[in-house]
């Protein structure tokens, strides 16, 4: 039983039901042109599920401040009955919603309006590719004028206060750093001349907002780059908004810049905690904490250790809007698996949505009915489990075949991966999520044509198989393809000797590598270089990784025919994974040309056309997938009416993202081809 996170709690003006704080994510669909239908969707469905205090993804206070161009403007009227919306919504179902208020400052992006990016000083940014323009005395003061009326028009608008950014890197943390303010006037200088322009916005917004709402400074717990405010200059600019006007304060990590992961599956849940405790012992207003919490339990944690008063969980309501009830429930949830699609989505300023939730942004969408139409889903991996749990929820009969004793598909592979063990949580949740719809679930049946004939339809999502490669030398005993490794029923490390040569260096073949470079007994703060703040030592319990079975590290050689290894992994996750990779000793070739395996090595031809001859005990084949269709064949000889979705229709740049959304558009599919007969 959670003791400390069910709590409620208080934010200045602002009573709360409990603990949990729905973090700002920016979702691509502040500028939808549908009067703020779709914002109110989404925000509405996380307040109906439990989220007591929400904060909206950042509003840009001017036009040069945004992010992107998906961006809304909360100085701009055309924005004003969006964003009315959402306090609407929020309302609505009980809920209270800050907006925060947004400036990009050298992390805008120039493509987007045209206007070149201003900062407290002229330094390039290697995040937005270009050298922004220092703001002038003038600039400043009208800047802060920018976010008074951003604050003012929040609370006109409905909100029940705001959120100020001050963290990731964006404008205000800008100033405080010392290497992006390199200004000799009173706005730079010494640690009193960079508080002033971060003092000076909080302030103007505390006037604007009145003592009614709240006002929650995002504060930079570290900014994790070279030059960055330090851990002295964090406390004392918390102590100093904690004083005057800010009800509390979210702690923030890291830079877009920092090569310091944050928020990547590699990064341990809870790993930001001592930074959190750090503000906490500096500061009497109640501190939010941030960053890879993403279970009730860990944030129950955190509050009963006295490390915050709240935690703040973003993409946890991405992926499940119920996760505040289900979590009081002792339910499942749908768990964030930090793939981070939606921060890439977010970055390129597309739509955003959730892998393994795939109705994420869209629920103002219509929903289809199949009450009295029977169909089978055969296979249990992600496309499977979306479309029987859709098709269910919209009303028709279902039965899921998996051939496997658990759900999971793929998933169950990928939980063996350093960092992706809460891959394993979303088959559970599917089969809790099936049996409440009244699925009819049967595990460890492998459906063939025959036992499907009597429904109406039939959903192929057999998935994929591993693809092979035409090598000589691909039948020895000592190759292995990736599903033999990650599929054995005891540790996969125990089946490869101490040199390893995987060939395929996409997805699987990085996430192979991983699996046998890292190691174990090196903590995520050792391999970065960190120093938790001695306040925060007695928490690092919850959040470091386990040491007790130490692996040696092995030689492992990660190699492809193209010229970029890891290609096809998001860009937000990519470089953390091979720097990891690199710094683990792995060797990666790309570009090479296969020639033969053989005992003791894979004999391959480098660009420059020279012979090398790669040491193995064993070799890993990872070099691709292909579709499943033996049952979609048979299926179609037979003239049984179905559809094909996930791996089986396509294995080419197959990802998690699309095989859920391929399930989530089951019932219409299922329709289409009934109403097509």
């Amino acid at each position: 039983m959670l003791e400390h996170v069910w709590q409620p709690g208080r934010v200045g003006p602002l009573e709360l039901r409990h603990r949990l704080v729905m973090g700002a994510m920016h979702l691509g669909l502040e500028r939808e042109d549908d009067g703020g239908r779709s914002l109110a969707a989404f925000y509405g469905a996380r307040a109906r599920g439990g989220a007591a205090l929400i904060v909206t993804g950042g509003s840009a206070v001017s036009r040069v401040g945004a992010g992107g161009a998906s961006y809304s403007f909360i100085n701009e009227e055309p924005d004003a009955a969006r964003l009315a919306a959402i306090p609407a919504a929020v309302h609505a179902a009980g809920g209270r919603v800050l907006l925060q208020l947004f400036h990009a400052g050298r992390y805008a992006l120039q493509e987007a309006f045209g206007l070149q990016p201003v900062a407290p000083s002229a330094v390039y940014s290697r995040y937005s590719r270009c050298e922004p323009r220092a703001l002038s005395e003038e600039e400043i003061l009208e800047t802060i004028d920018d976010f008074a009326r951003g604050a003012a028009r929040a609370r006109e608008l409905g909100f029940d206060g705001v959120e100020i950014m001050g963290s990731e890197g964006y404008l205000l943390s800008q100033f405080m750093a010392p290497v992006t303010n390199l200004r000799e006037d009173g706005w730079g200088g010494e640690l009193e001349g960079r508080m002033r322009f971060p003092l000076a916005v909080a302030t103007a917004v505390r006037a604007a907002v009145g003592p009614e709402r709240a006002v929650v400074y995002r504060i930079s717990g570290a900014d994790l780059v070279p030059g960055g405010a330090s851990a002295e200059e964090v406390c004392a600019l918390a102590s100093r908004l904690a004083s005057g006007p800010a009800d509390a304060l979210n702690v923030g990590i890291g830079w877009h810049e920092s090569r310091v992961p944050t928020v990547q599956a590699v990064v341990p849940h809870g790993a930001w905690a001592p930074w959190a405790a750090a503000v906490r012992a500096a500061v009497s207003v109640p501190v939010i904490a941030s960053n890879r919490v993403s279970t009730a339990a860990l944030a129950d944690a955190l509050v009963g250790e006295g490390v915050c008063d709240f935690v703040s969980l973003a993409r946890a309501f991405l992926a499940d809007p119920e996760f505040v009830h289900r979590s009081r429930a002792r339910r499942r949830v749908n768990a964030c698996i930090a793939c981070n699609q939606c921060i890439d989505a977010s970055i390129f300023d597309r739509r955003v949505s959730c892998a393994v939730n795939p109705r994420a942004g869209f629920e103002a969408a219509a929903r289809v009915d199949g009450a009295g139409v029977s169909v089978a889903v055969a296979g249990g991996g992600p496309a499977g489990m979306e479309a029987a749990r859709a098709l269910a929820e919209s009303g028709f009969a279902v039965t899921l075949f998996e051939a496997a004793a658990q759900l999971g598909g793929q998933f169950r592979m990928a939980r063996r991966i350093p960092g992706k063990e809460d891959f394993a949580l979303t088959g559970e949740y599917f089969a809790g999520e099936l049996e409440r719809l009244g699925v009819d679930l049967r595990l460890g049946a492998r459906a063939g044509a025959d036992a499907l004939a009597g429904f109406d339809a039939v959903v192929v999502a057999t998935g994929v198989v591993p693809r092979p490669v035409a090598l000589p030398g691909a039948e020895l005993a000592h190759v292995l393809s990736y599903a033999q490794l990650l599929a054995a029923d005891g540790d996969p490390l125990e089946l490869v000797g101490e040199r390893v040569a995987i060939i395929g260096a996409g997805g699987i073949g990085v996430d192979v590598a991983h699996l046998l470079s890292l190691d174990r007994g090196q903590s995520f703060y050792a391999r970065y270089g960190l120093e938790p703040d001695l306040v925060g030592q007695r928490h690092t319990r919850v959040c470091l990784w386990p040491t007790s079975s130490v692996q040696l590290r092995r030689q492992v050689t990660l190699m492809r025919r193209g010229g970029r290894i890891g290609d096809g992994i998001g860009a937000s996750t990519r470089w953390v994974v091979v720097q990891e990779l690199r710094d683990a000793g792995v060797e990666l070739l790309a570009g090479v040309a296969y020639e033969r395996i053989e005992p003791g090595g894979v004999v391959v031809r480098l660009e420059d056309g020279s012979q090398r001859r790669v040491a193995a005990d064993t070799v890993v084949i990872a070099a691709g997938q292909e579709p499943e269709r033996s049952l979609a064949t048979a299926l179609a000889a037979r003239g049984l009416v179905h559809v094909v979705i996930g791996g089986a229709a396509d294995a080419a740049g197959l990802d998690a993202g699309r095989a859920f959304r391929d399930g989530l558009g089951a019932p219409a599919a299922v329709l289409g081809v009934l109403r097509a007969r």
